[in-house]
């Protein structure tokens, strides 16, 4: 099965990211993708973090949900809308959601981002406790490919990455990742922990991200990429909006496991 990782490098104008999308999609789409992940706020990297607010949506009802089960259905391709504000009882504070379409064009899962992050080094200075709620429970969902192969497919958001248990719960053929790193800690850890997950679950990793200067000044990592059972990475791009591209095998995620059974020790 092909899948692809959608990177973008996001600004302040809803109607401007979604047609940016749009067009990747579409690229992913005719290179035979049947997955395509777009990367975390793709939808909107406001000027501040409260910007998010007032784009908030509830399950259902939203541009953002509309254009992605429409892209969905025209394009044939199950989507993963990297994250959105999504409604919550506090006016002052989302959720960041990550929403999986299917090429019929319905809303399959839904991922609340659990750990929210927290990061302050010289003039940078994040925690996204103050304008976003957590969730509070591990997502996953089953995709059968054109081929027949059913894959589970497990949810995480950029800063979850760092929480290895999160992973292990979900017993994940194929996990997710869209994010929107700092250059900061992506040049750090980005690659390292996305070939961590992917070693330690015995499974592929597709890592979508926002990568380049954004409007707002923020400067994201980008590197977005695809990493399969044994650690190694398939395909990257370093940044700029762009379409990764790579082919995930069922065979190779299942003989990874039977050479290397590491997933049926017993965790203490």
């Amino acid at each position: 099965m092909k899948i692809a990782a959608i990177q973008m490098v996001s600004g302040t104008r809803i109607e401007d990211n979604l047609q940016v999308a749009h067009q990747l999609l579409g690229q992913a789409a005719a290179q035979g993708a049947e997955l395509a992940v777009l990367p975390e706020y793709f939808c909107i990297m406001g000027r501040k973090d409260t910007d998010k607010l007032q784009f908030q949506e509830t399950p259902g009802q939203g541009l953002i949900q509309d254009f992605l089960g429409r892209s969905a259905r025209e394009l044939g391709l199950w989507i993963v809308g990297g994250t959105l504000p999504m409604a919550t009882a506090d006016a002052g504070r989302a959720r960041n959601s990550s929403l999986a379409y299917a090429p019929s064009g319905e809303c399959v899962a839904r991922y609340d981002k659990i750990h929210l992050f927290r990061f302050a080094q010289g003039r940078e200075d994040y925690d996204e406790r103050r304008v976003l709620e957590p969730g509070t429970q591990p997502v996953r969902f089953e995709l059968a490919s054109r081929d027949g192969h059913v894959y589970t497919v497990g949810m995480s958001i950029c800063y979850d990455l760092r929480f290895p248990e999160l992973y292990r719960a979900l017993k994940a053929d194929l996990l997710l990742v869209p994010s929107a790193f700092t250059y900061t800690t992506g040049q750090a850890h980005w690659e390292v922990l996305l070939r961590a997950r992917a070693i330690e679950n015995q499974a592929y990793v597709l890592a979508a991200a926002q990568g380049g200067t954004h409007e707002n000044g923020r400067h994201t990592w980008g590197h977005s990429m695809v990493v399969d059972p044994w650690g190694q990475v398939l395909a990257e791009r370093a940044e700029e909006a762009g379409v990764v591209m790579a082919e995930i095998l069922a065979a190779n995620l299942q003989g990874v496991r039977e050479r290397l059974p590491a997933l049926t020790h017993c965790v203490l």
